[in-house]
């Protein structure tokens, strides 16, 4: 049985009393998070959906008034409150509508999915879905089960990289938007995580199960 089948596996187990189930995935950015996420959904079929945490970044209207937009991406960033609200509410609710953030236009639509009855697990994947700050440890409580990707630094450095040649910023740009972001935001991450009940190391294995990784 391979690494996913087994995660999956645990996953399909889970039995939390008349309600969905929630999965937390949860790692530095170009951990792949997106990737293994997406992965478990389709292994569980039509019963499981993708939450991302994405939907939650603050306008960047706000950003830029609260002198952050250059930290886009860092917890304070994100309307951590909503995004409790919003997960308890997954635990709770049989229907629930979610936020979308749109990569191509950078912003985050309101109300652009919709988790209903018929969806018994609940895959959320964010960065800080385990960290130990205030607002943020309070989700700890609610996963059934907690997944956290350990990729060493220099691996997500170069990953990160890579991600920002690909959208076409010369390697000068991309060193130092990985510097002056990315990288705080993966040490944080990766120094202040705490709880996880599953902790998955061999990302090339998993990257070679579930196609390239995405974040």
């Amino acid at each position: 049985m391979s690494e996913l089948d087994t995660l999956i596996a645990r996953i399909g187990g889970l039995n939390p009393r008349g309600r969905r189930a929630l999965v937390a995935v949860a790692g530095a950015p170009g951990s792949g998070k997106s990737t293994l996420a997406a992965a478990l959904v389709d292994g569980l079929g039509g019963g499981a959906a993708l939450v991302p945490m994405d939907g939650f970044h603050l306008d960047n209207r706000v950003l830029r008034r609260r002198g952050l937009l250059a930290r886009k991406g860092a917890p304070e960033t994100f309307d951590a409150g909503g995004f409790l609200a919003m997960v308890r509410r997954l635990a709770a609710d049989e229907s629930v509508t979610v936020p979308i953030f749109d990569r191509t236009r950078d912003i985050a639509i309101a109300g652009a999915a919709e988790i209903g009855p018929k969806v018994q697990v609940a895959v959320v994947e964010g960065n800080y879905l385990l960290l130990d700050a205030p607002v943020w440890r309070d989700l700890r409580p609610v996963w059934d089960l907690s997944i956290f990707l350990d990729v060493p630094l220099p691996e997500l450095e170069r990953r990160l990289t890579r991600r920002w040649l690909d959208h076409g910023h010369s390697e000068d740009e991309a060193r130092a938007r990985v510097a002056g972001n990315d990288l705080p935001n993966a040490r944080l991450v990766c120094r202040q995580s705490t709880g996880a009940d599953l902790v998955v190391q061999n990302q090339m294995a998993m990257a070679a199960i579930a196609g390239p990784l995405k974040s």
